[in-house]
């Protein structure tokens, strides 16, 4: 925790100075500052040495997945505007606007993470607009397709997330999750699309490969689940 007297540390600056610029393991096109053991993240305001790793310094298999199937089909996004929620790093977002997005915008609720983001969207030449807000109880946003990226791994958030999309998803905007399999995301109500094996560094995994689905969340009509 930041102690009385010591100065807030300017995050951009920060991550500048001790996370390294590299590119993303099965993303090789992207390019993010990405942490390090000796990256020092517990300087940022509200973090002590012993706090785990804050998740925007890490890219994660569901970000991975959905950023390697935005390149891979570019028609997905190509001149729609694109909402990344839960952004972290910016990988997704980064990934919809080179795959030809007409506008992206990434959420996320930790300042610190649109700092990240300003800077690895400059580092991969692309325009996002970052906002840090929490928006999974308000309104649908006006947004063409939203992409999610492992906000399943904590059964309230999940339930939260889940009430949110479906929101989004009668509202007429599509909905796509990435995400290794985690025990709360609810499989039941999702319809994989894609499978791709990408480089896990979240929960411990430093790395290791591991099989993640890209899902859509499928829409409602008459009652009814149209796939």
């Amino acid at each position: 925790m930041k102690r009385p007297g010591m100065s807030q540390p300017d995050p951009a600056a920060l991550i500048r100075a001790n996370l390294p610029i590299s590119p993303v393991p099965s993303v090789p096109e992207i390019r993010l500052h990405t942490a390090g053991p000796a990256s020092g993240l517990w300087r940022l305001a509200g973090r002590g040495e012993a706090d785990p790793p804050p998740y925007w310094a890490y890219p994660w298999a569901g970000g991975a997945v959905l950023a390697r199937h935005l390149l891979d089909r570019p028609e997905t996004v190509a001149g729609r505007h694109v909402l990344d929620l839960g952004a972290g790093s910016g990988l997704v977002a980064i990934a919809a606007a080179k795959a030809g997005a007409a506008m992206v915008t990434a959420v996320d609720i930790d300042a610190n993470a649109i700092a990240a983001i300003g800077l690895n969207a400059a580092i991969n030449g692309v325009n996002i607009v970052a906002l840090a807000a929490d928006i999974v109880e308000d309104q649908p946003p006006a947004t063409d397709l939203l992409v999610v990226g492992d906000l399943f791994y904590d059964p309230s958030l999940a339930l939260r997330v889940m009430a949110f999309l479906r929101r989004c998803q009668a509202s007429g905007v599509e909905v796509l999750i990435g995400d290794p399999e985690r025990a709360y995301l609810p499989q039941g109500e999702l319809r994989r699309i894609a499978t791709h094996a990408v480089a896990d560094f979240g929960a411990g995994k430093g790395g290791k490969a591991v099989h993640a689905g890209v899902f859509r969340l499928p829409a409602i009509l008459n009652g009814k689940i149209n796939t």
